[in-house]
């Protein structure tokens, strides 16, 4: 029995959305799909001594008729320069910045033209770092016509998986008689957020990755490991 999980490829996810790849036993980007206006494609949260505060990556317009992968990165501002400044004044002093802070800003600094090639090559520095090792697919791979639910439930059986898990928010909007008529076992994730050492005051959940990584360094492997998700 395999299980798997579908999500958009988020610019510098948050601990979330590694425990999603960490849960499955294949792991689906959903990169072919509309890009969506306010969303984690391409942005995130860090922690900053007034607070959390958004780094976003500027888009080529229009981008919200486009399909996530075929969203172009604008580099009319330095919003590198911006988002690096930001990330040094919000964690240079944490115990483990230079450990992963160069490579990251090395990643930065490469200058792609598509949104989702940045956001690929951040992930995949992430779970390397974290030690996930999910097999992984891009839905574009897969050739899928359909959408809604009955997109998710033609990805399921071409990866011949017995078991969706989705998000706690897909009990609002997923077809549920599909996944029964399928065959195919509908779960649900109920993932309790870990807490661990940061910087700047009262515990703030669902920041970026780096937050994590910066504050416990590879314990941040067994913090992962130990958070549930069901």
């Amino acid at each position: 029995m395999k299980n798997v999980m579908i999500r958009q490829p988020g610019y510098m996810p948050n601990i979330g959305f590694f425990k999603k790849i960490q849960s499955s036993d294949i792991f689906v980007f959903l990169d072919d799909v509309q890009f969506s206006k306010d969303s984690f494609d391409n942005r995130n949260k860090i922690k900053t001594i007034h607070g959390s505060e958004w780094i976003t990556v500027p888009l080529k317009r229009p981008v919200f008729e486009k399909k996530l992968n075929h969203v172009s990165i604008s580099y009319i501002t330095n919003w590198i320069k911006d988002h690096s400044n930001k990330i040094l004044d919000s964690y240079n002093s944490s115990a483990y910045f230079s450990s992963y802070w160069y490579d990251i800003e090395k990643i930065l600094n490469k200058n792609y033209e598509y949104l989702i090639e940045l956001n690929f090559e951040l992930i995949n520095y992430f779970l390397k770092n974290l030690q996930i090792s999910t097999e992984l697919i891009k839905s574009s791979e897969l050739g899928i016509t359909t959408t809604k639910t009955e997109r998710l439930i033609e990805i399921c059986s071409k990866l011949n998986v017995t078991t969706y898990i989705s998000g706690i928010g897909g009990k609002n909007y997923l077809d549920k008689s599909l996944f029964k008529n399928s065959k195919i076992d509908l779960k649900f994730e109920n993932f309790v957020h870990p807490s661990y050492n940061q910087l700047h005051g009262t515990f703030m959940k669902n920041m970026s990755i780096i937050d994590l990584l910066f504050n416990e360094g590879s314990n941040s492997i067994n913090i992962i490991n130990n958070s549930k998700n069901f």
